[in-house]
């Protein structure tokens, strides 16, 4: 999940955006991602949640094969057999 941040720090009127930028965060879960909401809310920074255009039975089953590659539970298969 990937979080936009803009920062804007309004100390006079000619600074207005001098300090903006975008941060794009990777949590690694969804505890991370809680406690960074968190944080930007206490500090009273505005930001923008953007949601996966993918549907998240398929990104998990990703995720596992990801995780099968790393425990070597895999198989070739030669061209010929297909």
């Amino acid at each position: 999940m990937k979080i936009g941040i803009g920062v804007n720090h309004h100390f006079d009127k000619k600074y207005i955006n001098l300090y903006m930028a975008t941060l794009i965060v990777h949590p690694k879960d969804k505890e991370q991602l809680t406690i960074i909401k968190t944080f930007m809310k206490a500090f009273k920074i505005s930001f923008e949640e953007a949601k996966s255009p993918y549907d998240p039975e398929f990104v998990a089953k990703i995720q596992e094969s990801r995780e099968q590659v790393k425990r070597g539970e895999t198989r070739e298969v030669n061209i010929a057999d297909l």
